[in-house]
């Protein structure tokens, strides 16, 4: 996932996101397209912990020097019930607050593709259940690419395709997952 995301330098083959090939862009291109066009969904939240949860969500778009889009501002909070979180720090945060501060922070720029690690991780069932529906809604009304990492045969139900790695190769592929075919998949190839 790094390498698709321009994290990492690719040993061999190509990474495209739209027409554009990664493995030709300098350190500052990759850096100016992970900032415009690419959102993560870290596992391990990656907030800075200086800044307020509001302050760590719209980091990406001062950064970038562009307006935050209030409207949808407030329905990314809503959605992800940080309202009444957003003045306090990560440390005063639950680990689901945090995550989901963490799934604000990508979501709020609108990218055209959002990277996510694990994203339910660290959340109940019911915000788990509201951040994928809200990942999924992202997929549907707003045209975005959401490329998720998952153990959780529940979470990659929700996607459109989900595919099978082992040893970082892959050796299935689903195509409209529900939780059973994605449970039947799994034995298969555990034999």
């Amino acid at each position: 996932m790094h390498c698709m995301a321009g994290l990492d330098h690719l040993t061999s083959g190509s990474v495209f996101l739209g027409e554009t090939e990664l493995g030709g862009l300098s350190d500052d291109e990759l850096t100016r397209l992970r900032r415009d066009r690419i959102g993560f969904i870290f596992q391990a939240f990656n907030l800075i912990p200086t800044l307020t949860a509001r302050e760590n969500i719209v980091l990406p778009a001062r950064i970038a020097n562009d307006d935050i889009d209030d409207p949808w501002f407030e329905q990314v909070i809503g959605i992800l019930d940080l309202a009444d979180r957003l003045n306090h720090r990560p440390t005063e945060l639950s680990g689901g607050q945090q995550q989901r501060t963490a799934a604000a922070r990508a979501l709020v720029r609108r990218p055209e593709i959002i990277f996510a690690d694990e994203p339910t991780g660290n959340l109940d069932s019911n915000s788990a259940h509201e951040l994928l529906g809200f990942l999924r809604r992202a997929v549907d009304e707003f045209e975005q690419t959401i490329v998720m990492v998952t153990h959780d045969p529940a979470a990659a139900a929700y996607s459109d395709r989900v595919v099978f790695l082992r040893d970082g190769s892959p050796v299935e592929e689903l195509l409209s997952p529900t939780v059973d075919t994605i449970l039947e998949t799994v034995k298969s190839l555990e034999r």
